[in-house]
């Protein structure tokens, strides 16, 4: 196996690895940059995970065809939104503790979901969808020599809705009024109110933008890699993104960029015994890999991160 070979093996695999985290971690960007700590991703990829593969079974039975894996994703972006209003009445009109209203969504998203499956489906596991997302080669562009197999060949087009919506989340955030109002209220709340802006509001409004993005993660992970869910579909991803958020210094391109290195990791655990020197590696290293790399990439660059100022701080009108 050539150079180019393990390139069109590899990164092909961490693009498409990369996807869900990239949804996730854009949630996480919004809910944190409004001042709001959001552990809850995991909880909120795995509601995603499950709607996505409850809808996309439904929509093949209600004979939607091709098109019921993309059904399934809007419904887990609603669905996604709406369960995030659980952390947002906790931590925003409660004022409750957010680390602990984060887990405690995680917690009862573990249990709810495998719940709902075994009362609709009688089994630990949904079926194996049939309708899933599939690898497509992109016309024209993937004809370009050396960038179109590398690139967009065997690509999925979430990848490239992840990546476009990194630039579209950019661009909100930093170039738009409303992206200056939620960042506004996670920097300084107080200044933020005494300009006319509705802190609680922007908050709830970020918040729920995450949930729809974690939901969204969830369900692309669901539809395109893991093919079902059962209760180890996502086991640790929501905190990757989570991580990758962080290690992105809060920032959507950074956190995409975070995402794709993660995603390099899970790729390389995914194609490792294909490739020479790396095969050779007991797999159960190549497993543990990319959870060991975000450990490193946090401990080694999360004190230089500038978190938001206000961020885990409730707030209450009138007091500093």
């Amino acid at each position: 196996m050539d150079f180019m070979q393990i390139l069109q093996l590899v990164i092909p695999a961490a693009i498409f690895s990369a996807a869900p985290l990239i949804f996730t971690a854009l949630g996480g960007v919004f809910s944190e940059r409004s001042g709001v700590v959001n552990i809850g991703l995991e909880g909120l990829m795995l509601m995603g995970a499950f709607t996505g593969a409850l809808f996309t079974i439904l929509g093949e039975q209600w004979g939607m065809g091709a098109a019921s894996p993309w059904f399934s994703l809007i419904v887990a972006i609603i669905i996604g939104m709406l369960f995030s209003l659980l952390h947002a009445v906790a931590s925003i009109s409660f004022k409750a503790d957010q680390v602990v209203s984060g887990v405690a969504l995680n917690f009862l998203a573990a249990g709810l979901a495998i719940f709902l499956v075994k009362k609709i489906f009688d089994a630990g596991q949904t079926p194996i969808i049939q309708e899933r997302i599939y690898k497509t080669d992109v016309p024209f562009l993937s004809d370009i020599p050396f960038i179109g197999p590398l690139f967009f060949s065997s690509a999925y087009y979430t990848s490239y809705i992840a990546i476009a919506l990194a630039f579209v989340v950019w661009w909100i955030l930093f170039k738009t009024p409303f992206g200056l109002r939620l960042r506004s209220v996670g920097e300084h709340p107080m200044a933020a109110d005494t300009m006319g802006i509705n802190v609680t509001k922007m908050r709830y409004v970020a918040v729920m933008l995450s949930g729809g993005f974690a939901g969204l993660g969830g369900a692309v992970y669901a539809t395109s890699i893991a093919g079902n869910f059962s209760h180890a579909t996502i086991s640790g991803q929501g905190f990757m993104a989570l991580a990758a958020m962080i290690f992105g210094k809060w920032h959507p391109l950074g956190a995409m960029g975070a995402a794709l290195f993660f995603g390099l990791a899970q790729s390389l655990s995914i194609t490792g015994q294909q490739i020479p020197g790396l095969k050779e590696i007991p797999e159960v290293y190549l497993l543990i890999s990319p959870y060991v790399l975000t450990i490193l990439a946090l401990a080694g660059l999360v004190g230089r991160a500038d978190a938001p100022k206000a961020i885990g701080q409730p707030y209450e009108k009138g007091k500093r």
